[in-house]
């Protein structure tokens, strides 16, 4: 009998999950209110549904039968995940203490001030506040919803006038009605980010990965360029900041599931931010299945229909290090502007060292105002596994004179391409 999977979200990084799980031979059922959303195109059975709607989606899967529930890539999700999954007593990785921790800004806040973990300074504002700037931190702040991701409703704030106003947009980003505003951690930092396997109640750290950001995009939300991977802190973050995330994990009782943890670096300290409790954009996933060979999107997937999350052969196979080699995943962000021509594409997914590429843009496309400083810019992830980070940036020169987006007047429409990773950094993995 046919496994049926109700997927909550439609983005294109979900629309890849889909993908994998028809694959399989299960009948899916993508759940989205946008009618056009690129992961329905792919699935057996829609729904133009909000996610949030509970009720409706619940009696959907008594209806047709329904063996499982999975989130997409999408932070916002995970709440309602957990109540579907609970109201039908099926497999859901997400605990109400992880949800609280990992799927609001300002629980997140909470659980690292408890646990010890330093965070970025900043104060919570809601619709009842008084618009202040906190004490003791100088402009530029950044201002953010604490219940949106993909960078949707960020913005950096340079003086006062700017700030309040801000504010007062900012606010209508959240469900909640909750702004949370940070110090802005600026060009000085480095960013990094952290991947967690959770198996059996156990914490595995199976990736790490530093990511270069634009900042050509004003006071929008810098977006990410790339990646490489294992991060050049590895060591630093294992010795230094592992241990006190074991602890909250543990505090949290995390027994399944994929996190992902962002970090900024600032004179040898470490600034968490952003974690992700679900699949992530960025798809470490896709390097740990071409590099150290398990799928966290199978896992997940097979996990929604049993409650056990991978094989027993997953802790030899995990390796944060992977295996001596290196990898990097290529954004591919547009300007604004109808996308009349692109050339290359077809010669890089046919590279041997590409895993794989996800598309968000067709020709003919529009990428909107709106869309600019946000991750719904990004026409192309390119993710790329090879020997060393002397090898990633051979390849990422050699795309970047392959590949060409042009729009309707023949201007070129790629912002800014991925720079070389310095090497000396990265000789020790």
């Amino acid at each position: 009998m046919q496994k049926k999977l109700i997927i909550l979200g439609g983005n294109p990084e979900t629309g890849v999950l889909v993908d994998i799980a028809e694959s399989m031979g299960i009948y899916t059922i993508v759940i989205d209110p946008n009618p056009n959303a690129p992961a329905k195109k792919v699935a057996s059975e829609t729904y133009d549904i909000d996610g949030f709607d509970i009720d409706k989606i619940v009696r959907i899967a008594k209806e047709r039968k329904v063996d499982g529930v999975l989130v997409g890539v999408a932070d916002i999700l995970v709440k309602p995940y957990r109540e579907i999954c609970e109201k039908l007593n099926f497999p859901c990785y997400a605990t109400e203490k992880a949800v609280e921790a990992f799927c609001s800004k300002d629980g997140f806040k909470r659980y690292c001030e408890k646990y010890g973990i330093q965070d970025i300074p900043g104060i919570y504002l809601t619709n009842d506040s008084e618009i202040k700037k906190p004490q003791n931190i100088s402009y530029p702040l950044i201002v953010k919803p604490v219940d949106s991701g993909g960078g949707v409703g960020v913005k950096i704030c340079r003086d006062e006038e700017d700030y309040i106003a801000t504010v007062e947009n900012v606010l209508k980003y959240s469900k909640k009605g909750v702004v949370l505003v940070e110090k802005y951690m600026d060009t000085n930092c480095d960013d990094l980010a952290v991947y967690y396997t959770f198996r059996n109640g156990i914490p595995y750290l199976s990736a790490t990965f530093d990511r270069q950001l634009t900042r050509l995009q004003g006071d929008s939300s810098p977006i990410a360029l790339g990646t490489a991977y294992p991060s050049k802190y590895t060591d630093r973050f294992v010795k230094d900041v592992h241990p006190k995330l074991c602890t909250m994990f543990e505090g949290l009782n995390i027994q399944a599931g994929v996190l992902c943890i962002q970090f900024f670096v600032e004179n040898d300290e470490f600034y968490i931010y952003d974690p992700g409790f679900r699949l992530q954009g960025e798809a470490p996933h896709i390097h740990l299945d071409a590099i150290n060979g398990f799928d966290h999107r199978k896992m997940l997937i097979n996990y929604a229909f049993t409650g056990v999350f991978g094989n027993d052969d997953f802790p030899e196979k995990n390796d944060y290090k992977f295996r001596g080699k290196s990898a990097s995943s290529i954004w591919i962000l547009l300007k604004g502007g109808k996308i009349d021509k692109v050339e290359g594409i077809n010669e890089i997914k046919s590279n041997e060292n590409v895993a794989f590429v996800v598309e968000r843009f067709k020709v003919g496309d529009t990428v909107k105002e709106e869309f600019l400083g946000t991750e719904r810019q990004i026409i192309y992830r390119i993710y790329v596994n090879a020997d060393s980070i002397v090898e990633v940036n051979q390849i990422i020169g050699n795309f970047k004179n392959t590949l060409k987006v042009f729009d309707s007047n023949g201007e070129n429409m790629i912002l800014e391409w991925l720079k070389p990773w310095k090497e000396e950094d990265y000789s020790i993995n």
